[in-house]
C-alpha cells in the first residue's frame, strides 16, 4: 500500500502536461501511487501519459470518454489505494519536496487534512504567493472546524492539500458529477472541511497554480453551474441537521459571494432576466434569520442589503452606473503589488516570493 495516491485529472492539456508529469514523478517522497484520469482527451495528452507510464511503474492511466472533472475525480478517488489522496491539476506543477512534508506532518498530527499555501502565476504575470490564512492565526496548530469556524474563511482550494483516506471514504466524501460544469471543488472543499475533525495548515508554499486570464471571461453558463454546485452542497448539509445548524452562515456566505461573481459575469440582457431571482434568493435567506451580516465587511453588508431592498439600483451599481462606493474602495493588480485606494488614500501592498524549505 503506497503513502500518497496523487490524482491528476486529464482534459486536453498537452501544453503543460509533461511540466506536471514531471514535478510528480521526481518527488522526493518515493512511495507514492499516480492516478492519472484522461477525460477522452482529444490532442496528444493520452500519448504523453503512456509515454510516462512507460518510464514510471507507479503511473495508472484510466482512459475514458469525457465526463467531466467530478466523474474524474471520483473515479481516481475510487480506486486509490494510499493511506492519503492528493490532488494536481494537469495545468500545474509542483515542488520536489510537497508530498514528502504533506505526509510527514499528517503523520505527526494524526489530523484528517494537511493543507498549505501556494504560488499563483500565469504567462504574463510576476509568480507571487497565496496565504491561506492572511492574518496568519490559523497555521501550525490542530484546529477542529466545526469548533473554530473561522477556517471556513479561509482561501477555497483542494489541490494543496493531503487528505486521509480512509477519512475520505467514512465520510463517502465525493465531486458532483453534473456534465459539462464546474466549480465542483467547491463541494469538495466544503464536504472536506466540515466532516473533518481535524485540521492542520502550513505556512509554506509548494503548489503552482497556473492562473488563467480568461477565466474572468463571461460564460453564460457559470450562473447556473453555481447554482447546481450550491444546490449540492446545501442537499449534503440537510443529511445532518446538527452540521446545518452549526455551518448555515458559513454556506449562506459563500452562497452569496459565488452567486454574485458568476452573475456578474452575464450580459446584461441575462443579468435583467436573472436579478429577480437573485434578491428573492438572498432576501428569502436574510428573511430566515439564516444570514449573519458580522461576517461581512461594510461594502459587502452595504451590497447584500441594495440587493434585497432596491435590485434595480444594485443592478446600476454592478454595471458602473453608480459609482460612488467604487470611488470609495478599490484594488488594482500590478506585477509584482496592488493598490488599495481607500477614501482616496492609496495604499500599495507589495507580493512575496518563497522557495520551497525541505523541512517545516
Amino acid at each position: 500500500m503506497p503513502k500518497v495516491s496523487i490524482v491528476v485529472p486529464i482534459y486536453n492539456v498537452e501544453k503543460y502536461l509533461r511540466q506536471c508529469l514531471d514535478s510528480v514523478v521526481n518527488q522526493t517522497l518515493k512511495d507514492i501511487e499516480i492516478i492519472c484520469v484522461n477525460d477522452g482527451s482529444t490532442d496528444n495528452s493520452l500519448q504523453i501519459l503512456k509515454e510516462y507510464a512507460e518510464n514510471n511503474n507507479n503511473i495508472k492511466i484510466i482512459n475514458k470518454s469525457n465526463s467531466g472533472y467530478g466523474n474524474s475525480m471520483n473515479i481516481g478517488i475510487d480506486i486509490a489505494t494510499g493511506d492519503y489522496i492528493g490532488i494536481v491539476e494537469p495545468d500545474d506543477y509542483i515542488d520536489a519536496c510537497m508530498f514528502e512534508i504533506l505526509y510527514n506532518k499528517a503523520i505527526e498530527t494524526g489530523v484528517d487534512i494537511v493543507k498549505s499555501d501556494f504560488y499563483q502565476f500565469s504567462e504574463d504575470m510576476v509568480q507571487n504567493v497565496v496565504l491561506l490564512d492572511s492574518e496568519k492565526t490559523h497555521y501550525n496548530r490542530i484546529i477542529v472546524p466545526v469548533k473554530e469556524k473561522s477556517v471556513f474563511h479561509l482561501v477555497m482550494n483542494t489541490w494543496t492539500g493531503l487528505y486521509k483516506r480512509s477519512f475520505i471514504n467514512k465520510y463517502n466524501i465525493r465531486h458532483n458529477e453534473t456534465p459539462g460544469a464546474r466549480y465542483q471543488d467547491q463541494g469538495f472543499w466544503f464536504q472536506t472541511i466540515m466532516n473533518a475533525k481535524s485540521v492542520y495548515f502550513l505556512n509554506k508554499p509548494f503548489y503552482h497554480y497556473r492562473y488563467f486570464s480568461s477565466n474572468s471571461t463571461n460564460n453564460p453558463n457559470g450562473f447556473d453551474w453555481i447554482q447546481t454546485e450550491y444546490k449540492f452542497i446545501y442537499d449534503k448539509l440537510q443529511t445532518n441537521q446538527e452540521l446545518w445548524n452549526a455551518l448555515k452562515y458559513e454556506y449562506n456566505y459563500f452562497k452569496f459571494f459565488n452567486y454574485l461573481f458568476n452573475y456578474r459575469k452575464l450580459s446584461q440582457k441575462q443579468m435583467r432576466q436573472n436579478l429577480r431571482f437573485l434578491r428573492d434568493t438572498f432576501k428569502e435567506i436574510y428573511d430566515r434569520h439564516e444570514i449573519d451580516m458580522s461576517l461581512f465587511s461594510s461594502y459587502d453588508q452595504y451590497m447584500y442589503k441594495l440587493l434585497i431592498s432596491n435590485e434595480n439600483k444594485y443592478y446600476r451599481m454592478v454595471n458602473g452606473k453608480d459609482t460612488f462606493m467604487q470611488k470609495l474602495f478599490s484594488i488594482k493588480n500590478k506585477d509584482n503589488h496592488k493598490i488599495v485606494r481607500i477614501l482616496g488614500l492609496k495604499i500599495k501592498i507589495k507580493r512575496e516570493i518563497k522557495q520551497c524549505q525541505q523541512s517545516v
